[in-house]
């Protein structure tokens, strides 16, 4: 093999090696990352978090389970108790565009951090805030993030930061809840209603937006 064929082997071994580094570079940018938190109905957390979907980079809210004991939970389980599950929304997001720590700021301003027996009107261990962090750099947001909260309210805020949880999708029935054009034959909140006028009646009688404004005033990034 001649010194040209040699040069020419080289070159093009760099270039491929470029050309692979760039592809590297180019997936991790257009990567998905996720962020799991409980901040009381899930409903209301994927409403929220989906309301920023293609400007602040959320692609996509899951609805679901975390932090219990039970595997694949159903949903009467849950709000049964004793599965020791939180509800809680799995929050996918692109890293290019929004970073951990500004949805973990608006997390904590979307829910009522001081209320350690639920939120709102919704009571029990279910509906607990909490999050839950994948991995050191997610914990250091979190961390900064309730620190943040707690200096903004001057009240100490008791969501815990637990651990890498797995993460149970709650059924179809409960996915965009809050936009669903399908009727429902009864509810408490009126017969024959779309689950999306459901939603609105539910969010408005418990309160959350109103806590939510009261607490955060000019802050709350979703309370109207």
């Amino acid at each position: 093999m001649g010194f040209a064929t040699n040069m020419r082997m080289i070159a093009l071994s760099a270039a491929i090696g470029l050309g692979l580094a760039a592809q590297a570079t180019t997936a991790k940018a257009a990567g998905t990352e996720t962020l799991l938190v409980a901040g009381g109905c899930f409903w209301c957390v994927e409403a929220d978090f989906e309301s920023v979907k293609g400007v602040k980079g959320v692609k996509e809210v899951v609805s679901g389970f975390a932090g219990g004991s039970v595997k694949n939970p159903t949903y009467k389980q849950v709000v049964a108790g004793g599965t020791g599950h939180y509800e809680a929304a799995q929050i996918q997001y692109d890293p290019a565009v929004v970073s951990a720590d500004q949805l973990l700021s608006m997390f904590f301003r979307s829910v009522d951090p001081t209320d350690a027996g639920g939120q709102f009107c919704d009571r029990g261990d279910s509906y607990r805030t909490a999050i839950f962090a994948d991995g050191n750099g997610q914990k250091a947001a979190a961390e900064k993030a309730k620190a943040d909260a707690q200096a903004a309210l001057g009240k100490n805020v008791v969501t815990p930061i637990l651990g890498k949880a797995a993460f149970y999708p709650a059924d179809a029935y409960h996915q965009d809840y809050y936009k669903s054009d399908e009727r429902l034959a009864f509810t408490s909140v009126g017969l024959g209603v779309k689950k999306s006028v459901a939603y609105k009646r539910y969010r408005n009688g418990c309160g959350r937006d109103q806590r939510v404004k009261q607490l955060w005033g000019n802050a709350a990034p979703f309370a109207k």
